[in-house]
């Protein structure tokens, strides 16, 4: 595998990784602006751009967008981060310039004409109230919401009901201006892919590109709210609780992943093995991280019935403190590299997800990071290492987040206790 990178002229980022045997393309352009860049009163506003550069360009209409990718054997799709939002493609590689010239299309020349931008408004309206629908979701905005307050982090990625109502077409095509240009923009490609050749592709393709800001970010400050909940007549209680973590960079990340896999990453965690497997008082119960350029979380995740809260929680606390406290084993740790190094190898094992590493990787450090030297990472973790992490992230403040049939009165009679 070789992975190249250059700067066209403009200023816009190409990496590419070939992979030899591969038969086809993946491409992808990353816009380094999302939900974490936008005005409040705007909030929402990338996604619904996301939604609208294939609604239409000068050139083509939305149909014949998608007839081209279908014809081409190929298929497309867009999402939006906090912190970047990606458009991409894959195809078989004799079709690599319809691809790019698509793509470029798309991002240089989009039509956002007022009507469309009313009629998907519709449709993010409805996406809204789907993910609002989720308990599980709603709860995990909420843990946002706590752990970043009064923050861009904090925000629901897609806006919310007030904001994406609010949105002009006026906003979304000043906020294209802004930021879609390229000094902003990376395209990734991986597969059947010659450097040389996506050059000339890419710098026809994008030649209509402007200029464009990056964005200038303000790192959240320590405060947290401990406690937020949204009372619905559910089966379950959705319990979600956070802590202030680590960004993308902190040299305690590889650590804090190899923490988190044990304590409720996988089937052999400790939450899932405990109040799953061997007492029965959950289905769904799990740990994640996530991480920003200067920002991130941990949050454990459980659904309950109702009477079985206390006790649930009950077992996460005497988890944690045991984490925090003494870290994890080193047969836990065995396991958890084990684990990790094995799935990050298996998920790169075809041309989308190696073009979406590159192209995550420079729109966010600006380099590539070599697959073996993130492996080697992992593997020099040693448990005074997570212990560290532990207690550096599980001793901070928390905050917990419900939704469904238990009061707000009870979780704080229930905080105030521990």
């Amino acid at each position: 595998m070789t992975v190249t990178q250059s700067t066209l002229p403009s200023g816009l980022r190409l990496v590419t990784e070939t992979m030899s045997g591969a038969r086809s393309v993946s491409l992808g352009v990353w816009i380094g602006v999302g939900a974490r860049d936008e005005p409040a009163e705007l909030s929402g506003v990338s996604h619904f751009l996301e939604h609208l550069l294939f609604k239409g360009t000068e050139r083509r209409s939305s149909r014949a967008i998608a007839e081209a990718v279908d014809r081409a054997g190929g298929d497309m799709n867009a999402f939006t981060t906090k912190e970047a939002t990606a458009y991409y493609m894959r195809l078989p590689a004799d079709r690599i310039e319809v691809g790019v010239d698509i793509l470029g299309d798309v991002l240089c020349s989009p039509s956002l004409r007022d009507g469309d931008v009313e009629s998907e408004r519709q449709v993010i309206l409805e996406e809204l109230a789907m993910d609002d629908d989720s308990p599980e979701d709603r709860a995990h905005t909420l843990i946002f919401e706590s752990l970043f307050p009064d923050h861009p982090l904090g925000r629901e990625t897609a806006g919310s009901k007030d904001t994406v109502a609010a949105i002009t077409a006026e906003d979304v095509r000043q906020f294209f201006h802004h930021w879609y240009g390229a000094a902003n923009t990376v395209v990734a490609i991986a597969g059947a892919v010659d450097h040389e050749r996506a050059e000339q592709l890419v710098g026809a393709a994008f030649a209509g590109q402007a200029a464009s800001h990056r964005p200038e970010r303000k790192a959240p400050d320590g405060t947290v709210r401990p406690l937020a909940t949204v009372r619905r007549s559910t089966e379950q209680a959705h319990l979600v609780l956070g802590f202030r973590a680590l960004d993308r960079d902190d040299p305690d990340r590889e650590a804090l992943d190899l923490l988190n896999h044990t304590l409720g990453g996988g089937m052999s965690s400790r939450l899932f093995e405990e109040i799953r497997e061997q007492r029965g008082l959950a289905y769904s119960v799990y740990s994640a991280p996530s991480s920003y350029g200067d920002a991130g979380t941990l949050s454990v995740y459980v659904g309950t019935s109702p009477e079985r809260v206390d006790a649930v929680l009950d077992l996460v606390d005497i988890e944690l403190e045991n984490m925090a406290t003494s870290g994890i084993t080193a047969d836990e740790l065995a396991i958890a590299q084990g684990y990790i190094t094995g799935s990050y190898v298996l998920g790169l094992e075809d041309s989308g997800s190696r073009m979406s590493r590159i192209g995550s990787h420079v729109t966010a450090r600006g380099h590539v990071r070599v697959v073996e030297d993130q492996i080697e990472r992992y593997r020099m973790v040693g448990e005074d290492d997570v212990r560290r992490v532990a207690a550096r992230v599980l001793r901070g403040d928390r905050a917990m987040a419900s939704v469904g049939p238990v009061t707000r009165k009870t979780l704080e009679a229930r905080r105030k206790r521990h």
